[in-house]
C-alpha cells in the first residue's frame, strides 16, 4: 500500500512540473509563434489585399472581442487616410477549413480585397481560390450589402470550376466578415481614428 501511494505522489510531482514547464514555455513562445504567422501565414495575404497602403498593417493592428473570441483588425493607410481595415474569418471549403482575409473600405463601405491564408483544398482545383486573381477580384469593389453566393446559390460570385465547395467556403466567409464588420463598425471606427 506504501509503495503505491509512494508512487501516486511521484506521479503527481511529475505531472505537476512537467504542466508548469510546459506552461512556462507557451507563455515564453507564444508571442514570437504569433509574429511568425501574421508574418508567413497571414502577411502574403494583408500585403496582397492591402496592396499600395503606406503604413505596415501587421504593425498597426488592434483587436476586438467578438462572440467569445479575439479578433486582430489590420490597418490599412491609403492617401494619408487611415480608412481600411482587414480581417480574417473561416470558411468550410472542400478538404476542410479555409482561413479568408477581407480587406474593406470604411469610408465607402466597400470590399477591397480578399486572399487566402489557409486551406486544404485539392491541388490545381480548389488551391486555386488562392492562386487565380479572377476569382479573388471578383470580390473587389462589392458592396457589404452584396450578395455573397456563387452563382448556383443566387448571388454574384461565379464558382471556381470543379470547386464549387471550395468557393461556396470562400463565399461563406466573405459573408461572415461583412456580418462581424456591420455589428463591430463603431468600436472598429473608434480604433482605427484613435
Amino acid at each position: 500500500m506504501r509503495e503505491m501511494i509512494k508512487l501516486f505522489v511521484i506521479v503527481t510531482l511529475f505531472s505537476a512540473i512537467s504542466g508548469g514547464l510546459l506552461a512556462t514555455v507557451k507563455s515564453a513562445t507564444q508571442e514570437r509563434i504569433e509574429l511568425q504567422q501574421l508574418t508567413y501565414v497571414k502577411g502574403p495575404a494583408i500585403t496582397q489585399i492591402l496592396e499600395g497602403c503606406t503604413n505596415n498593417p501587421i504593425e498597426d493592428r488592434f483587436k476586438l472581442n467578438h462572440s467569445g473570441s479575439s479578433i486582430d483588425f489590420f490597418i490599412g493607410e491609403f492617401d494619408g487616410k487611415r480608412n481600411t481595415i482587414a480581417f480574417e474569418n473561416y470558411g468550410k471549403g472542400f478538404g476542410g477549413n479555409m482561413g479568408v482575409m477581407v480587406a474593406i473600405n470604411t469610408d465607402t463601405d466597400q470590399i477591397t480585397g480578399i486572399g487566402i491564408t489557409t486551406h486544404s483544398e485539392s491541388p490545381g482545383i480548389g488551391s486555386r481560390a488562392k492562386t487565380d486573381p479572377a476569382f479573388s477580384r471578383q470580390f473587389k469593389g462589392m458592396s457589404i450589402d452584396s450578395a455573397f453566393r456563387v452563382k448556383a446559390d443566387g448571388g454574384d460570385i461565379d464558382a471556381i470550376s470543379g470547386a464549387t465547395v471550395t468557393s461556396r467556403g470562400v463565399s461563406g466567409a466573405v459573408a461572415e466578415v461583412v456580418e462581424i464588420y456591420k455589428r463591430l463598425k463603431n468600436e472598429i471606427l473608434k480604433n482605427v481614428q484613435g
